[in-house]
């Protein structure tokens, strides 16, 4: 990656000058928290995942539910949402240099940042482009600056409400947000672009640019992210920080890529019971909690499939027609004298070495389908053939109940397998606190 110059003062200090209003500092005796932590949900119907996150300022504050994009680029709510009674469009600040897509310090909220301020988050404009990525609709949005209130957290239980003014989002019309679970007011973007939430975070709270999500398996349970760093303590006394295993992040795309924002790991090969399956994937596999199954290139699916299939069948599960979308389905009862029926096979994504890998369990692969079926929860995703296609995409279902963090200064996934070997799930997290003070993180006028 090129190297660029440090910036000299004067630089830095006109472009913060350009990009915020005020230096964000901390109101009253209250240190700052070391992490934060929202609640995870899964929606029964769409299988969407939601949290829900506090805007307004101080007396008009709002709970807002709005769904997860691992790879969304910022926080985007509708409208008819009523976060906006106290925000305020910042065109006069940035609007003048008009498409903010040939702006360079609009680029960077763009999630192209250059490298001079790339740790910042600046310049609100109008007329961008917002994409919902569950419905596929786009719309002309604007931005606008809100208070934005979490729980804090010590990775044990939640701590004290803390608050950060200003935090930057946008707002999109009303009819944007078609398509998201019931309730859901937008889509809070936890991509690697400076405006996500992530990067925000860090920056208005001086945490560290690291978070760890964990998507609850059902919609009676409740997952947790973490923004900030360990310890991920999980009922019953298990800091899953001390056993992650980690791989690096690959930057694949130049930030000129529409894909710039994704996360991606580096996948050599995928192996069914010790068996590779070719070809090959190198440097090119992303995630996605927007799409439920995992997505495969075409040669991929076939391959997998087939090895699957014939390690499936050598254990005695009896296949059944496939049920639409999957295409690989067994039935759930034991065949012949066997008084329970066996576990699918173990599939094994190996990573930098044969050594790494991330192996994947029956709770992971497949999805029940109906009372008798099990279908292998990987799709055929078609054939590579446009920027920003991955060869694999790792969808939500195979993500539940694994915990993943996202480490942003050191480039690089800490991931486990099912936490359900460990004792514990995604649902362990003690959400119970007494705790009622609120600290407030807000800007010098």
């Amino acid at each position: 990656m090129a190297q660029y110059p440090a910036p000299s003062l004067r630089l830095l200090l006109l472009l913060l000058s350009i990009c915020f209003p005020a230096i964000y500092v901390v109101a009253g005796k209250h240190s700052q928290p070391n992490a934060l932590v929202l609640p995870v949900f899964k929606h029964a119907s769409t299988l969407q995942y939601t949290t829900s996150i506090v805007l307004g300022r101080r007396t008009s504050s709002v709970p807002t539910n709005v769904a997860l994009d691992l790879n969304g680029k910022f926080l985007w709510v509708s409208r008819d949402s009523n976060v906006h009674d106290h925000d305020h469009d910042r065109d006069d600040a940035a609007g003048k240099g008009g498409d903010c897509e040939k702006d360079i310090i609009a680029a960077a909220c763009c999630g192209k940042p250059h490298q001079l301020i790339q740790y910042y988050y600046c310049c609100c404009f109008s007329n961008i482009v917002i994409r919902n990525a569950f419905s596929g609709m786009i719309a002309m949005g604007n931005s606008s600056e809100d208070s934005i209130s979490l729980q804090s957290t010590d990775g044990l239980s939640p701590g004290a409400v803390v608050s950060a003014d200003p935090f930057l989002l946008f707002s999109a019309p009303e009819n944007l947000s078609h398509g998201l679970a019931g309730g859901t007011k937008g889509v809070v973007g936890l991509g690697r672009t400076t405006p996500a939430l992530p990067t925000q975070l860090s920056t208005l709270f001086n945490i560290s640019r690291k978070f760890g999500i964990c998507l609850p398996p059902g919609t009676g349970t409740k997952g947790v992210i973490f923004i900030g760093d360990g310890p991920y303590a999980l009922l019953p006394g298990i800091d899953v920080s001390k056993i992650l295993t980690y791989t690096p992040l690959i930057q694949r795309y130049p930030i000129t890529s529409p894909s710039w924002e994704k996360y991606f790991i580096g996948v050599r090969s995928i192996m069914v019971n010790g068996r590779c399956v070719a070809p090959l994937i190198r440097g090119s596999s992303s995630f996605s909690t927007t799409s439920p199954y995992s997505l495969l290139e075409t040669s991929i699916y076939k391959s997998l499939t087939r090895v699957f299939i014939e390690e499936a069948v050598a254990t005695n599960l009896t296949r059944v027609a496939p049920i639409a979308p999957f295409g690989v389905c067994f039935s759930t009862k034991a065949s012949g004298d066997l008084p329970f029926r066996p576990s699918a096979p173990v599939i094994d994504l190996v990573l930098q070495s044969r050594e790494v890998f991330w192996r994947i369990f029956e709770m992971n692969s497949m999805i029940p389908v109906g009372e008798d079926a099990l279908c292998l929860g990987f799709l055929d995703g078609g054939r590579k053939n446009r920027v920003g296609a991955a060869s694999m995409v790792i969808g939500a279902h195979l993500l539940e109940d694994n915990f993943l963090q996202f480490d942003l200064e050191s480039s690089r996934l800490g991931f486990t397998s099912s936490l359900l070997l460990s004792q514990t799930s995604c649902a362990n997290f003690n959400f119970t606190s007494h705790v009622t003070n609120n600290k407030f993180y807000s800007r010098k006028d």
